[in-house]
């Protein structure tokens, strides 16, 4: 029988020689980078995922990720560096298996980890020693040691002796292109010291730095406060924009001045509310945990609660500009909405607070329309709405035209020369040199 160290000295000499099989579950936006990255380095690399329709993406090479080119993805599949599947069994041939499924919440906040649980029973059916699992769904402080060890310890195998377990998480920041899953340092923390060791020796083959840390806890804590920062200074600006608007303040004069500031300030942006697969649900994974140690996180819950009325707060900004400006009730009104993805550039529609400002506003019996040029077509309540041309027609047909996510390719010059009424809660427009009355800010 292998001794301990003959078994990962095996795994990580075959990491350092770029033998290692990789298998990558969850072929997101988080988990198709990790293969394209994985692969481009010489690995062989597996992609897994239960939605058919996404194999066949990769197994074609059509890419459905803005943030890998098809050219490379056709290129390492075309060299059998690069494939996907979703029959689990790949399992039993891989070195590595990274988890990068989803972690949604519950309708009562609560963390749900079906996906992250599933992966892991897949897995433990068919793991073997010498195996490195890494885990890098983003979740709350000790899903790793209490939820994935166990699962996978129903195997037979010990951890830290016939297999081996970590947890990093990603880091990755859609649609941004100074920073992709190359060049941003990977937290690495595992089970036991040789875990730590080898899943660092893994990330190390493909991002700049590797930063290890003393445990599961400790590298599952590190992403959670880096999104909750992002929530509590988001919630910070937004409070203070809903202060300003009373006061009869321009909150955008008052975000950019204080950034003049060479230190001790970070400027935030204010919006309808935050979106996308972290910020908005970070701090309640983090909340909910704290309780089981009798701890009430109210600041971050503070955070998330304010942030998560922004979309209600902006909906009744724009029925009451309806109402001044174009003088006529929201029921009935022609919205044109500018943007429905939770950020700029991305065509993500997770969470975003676009989507919940205009489901507000159709409940309030405004009719939707909306212009993306990264949504072709969106569902709001019972409707199917497709993405409308910004021609001055549509433009000037709209009651009101809402700026909710401020994508670079819309020309704001164009729309408010034919608009009639603009709401913009991005300061998309404020580099328009007319800003007529009829154009009203967060």
């Amino acid at each position: 029988m292998q001794t301990q160290k003959t078994v990962a000295d095996n795994l990580r000499n075959k990491i350092l020689v770029r033998e290692a099989a990789i298998g990558v579950i969850g072929l997101g936006y988080v988990g198709l980078p990790l293969c394209v990255e994985f692969a481009r380095e010489g690995f062989p690399v597996v992609g897994l995922d239960v939605d058919p329709g996404r194999v066949a993406s990769v197994t074609r090479g059509d890419s459905y990720i803005s943030d890998v080119a098809a050219v490379d993805l056709r290129r390492l599949t075309a060299a059998g560096r690069l494939r996907a599947t979703d029959d689990y069994d790949a399992l039993r041939t891989l070195d590595v298996a990274v988890i990068c499924v989803q972690t949604p919440f519950t309708a009562t906040k609560e963390p749900d980890l079906r996906y992250v649980i599933g992966a892991l029973q897949e897995i433990a059916h068919r793991l073997h020693p010498g195996q490195l699992i890494v885990l890098q769904s983003t979740t709350y402080p000790g899903t790793t040691e209490e939820v994935a060890l166990p699962i996978l310890a129903t195997s037979g195998l010990e951890v830290g002796r016939d297999f081996f377990l970590a947890f990093s998480p990603e880091r990755v920041d859609p649609g941004n292109t100074r920073y992709t899953t190359r060049d941003i340092p990977k937290v690495v923390g595992g089970i036991t010291p040789t875990c730590t060791q080898l899943a660092s020796a893994l990330f190390a083959q493909i991002v700049s730095s590797v930063h290890p840390v003393d445990s599961t806890r400790v590298a599952e804590m590190t992403k959670l406060l880096e999104n909750v920062y992002r929530s509590v200074n988001i919630a910070l600006v937004n409070e203070l924009t809903m202060l300003c608007e009373r006061m009869g303040i321009d909150v955008w004069q008052v975000v950019e001045a204080a950034a003049t500031k060479p230190f001790g300030f970070m400027p935030f942006s204010p919006g309808p509310g935050v979106g996308g697969h972290c910020i908005p649900v970070d701090p309640y994974y983090l909340a909910w945990k704290a309780k089981a140690y009798d701890f009430n996180a109210k600041f971050v819950a503070l955070a998330a609660e304010i942030n998560e009325n922004m979309p209600y707060y902006v909906a009744g900004r724009v029925i009451e500009a309806v109402n001044l400006h174009g003088r006529r009730s929201i029921a009935g009104a022609r919205v044109l909405a500018l943007g429905v993805t939770y950020k700029r550039d991305v065509g993500d529609t997770r969470e975003s607070p676009a989507v919940k400002v205009l489901t507000e506003l159709q409940r309030r019996g405004a009719v939707i329309s909306f212009h993306d040029p990264h949504v072709p077509e969106l569902r709001l309540g019972e409707e199917t709405l497709r993405s409308a041309d910004l021609t001055p027609e549509t433009l000037g047909a709209a009651d009101c035209v809402l700026i909710l996510t401020d994508h670079r390719g819309v020309d704001y010059e164009h729309v408010i020369r034919y608009a009639g009424l603009v709401f913009d809660t991005r300061n998309a427009t404020a580099k328009v040199a007319a800003q007529p009355k009829r154009v009203i800010h967060l």
